[in-house]
């Protein structure tokens, strides 16, 4: 549609690279799973064994390029770092098997998923949503997505490292909910298209960082994110 058909310009259309390739993954829809490794959960209070891992969002255009410098994020002064798989989904449909699940994702990439634990702690204890806690500005960093083909990882290292010490690690397959898990329950509640992002869940060992922090993590076999924190925003 042209532009004249709209009151205001459309917003640009966010987007991830794609390794070897000059084209660009359309990003329509960001989901996340919270959750979805034991360890990580144990940490934040949670039984594994009781409470499953659930489901979350964050707006398209929260993606932040791999190597990307961001501010510090305002209203908050607990940012906290989470390494995750991401799988890129290529082709859409509802109330898909685990069977076939696969078949729906173009690619993998490493990713990030940045909160802020204040207002997520305070979410929790009032019971409100978490929007502002997951869904700001540059909260989704996601590296440059490798198509899968044949290949889709299940067990592989995740780690990050901060300012060259080592955050976080775990395995792909310490994942709670698989992949193609992930997208069948996560498609008999939505129709997922082509562009949709799904952050997959992180390992034990999140924390805080600061302004001046830089993050680098890496997925065995799928690839790598580096993030540098900026100054405070204040808008």
């Amino acid at each position: 549609m042209d532009n004249d058909a709209f009151v205001l310009a459309p917003a640009p259309r966010p987007s991830v690279a794609v390794m070897g390739d000059a084209r660009r993954f359309p990003v329509r829809r960001i989901f996340c799973v919270g959750s979805n490794y034991a360890a990580h959960a144990r940490e934040f209070g949670a039984d594994p064994d009781r409470d499953p891992p659930f489901f979350f969002s964050k707006p398209a255009d929260a993606v932040v390029a791999d190597g990307a410098t961001i501010p510090y994020p305002a209203q908050t002064g607990n940012l906290h770092h989470e390494i995750e798989l991401v799988a890129a989904i290529g082709r859409g449909g509802a109330n898909i098997s685990r069977e076939r699940a696969l078949d729906h994702v173009f690619g993998y990439a490493a990713g990030l998923d940045l909160t802020r634990r204040d207002l997520q702690a305070e979410a929790r204890i009032r019971g409100r949503p978490w929007d502002l806690a997951k869904g700001f500005d540059h909260s989704a960093p996601c590296g440059a997505i490798k198509p899968a083909g044949a290949e889709h990882p299940a067990r592989g290292r995740i780690e990050l490292a901060v300012n060259g010490a080592l955050r976080q690690q775990g395995d792909l397959s310490d994942m709670i909910w698989s992949v193609p898990e992930i997208i069948a329950f996560l498609s008999g509640f939505v129709r997922l298209e082509a562009g949709d992002l799904i952050f997959t869940g992180t390992p034990a060992g999140v924390a805080a960082i600061v302004a001046g922090d830089r993050l680098v993590g890496s997925v065995a076999g799928v690839g790598s994110i580096a993030l540098a924190i900026g100054p405070a925003s204040h808008f």
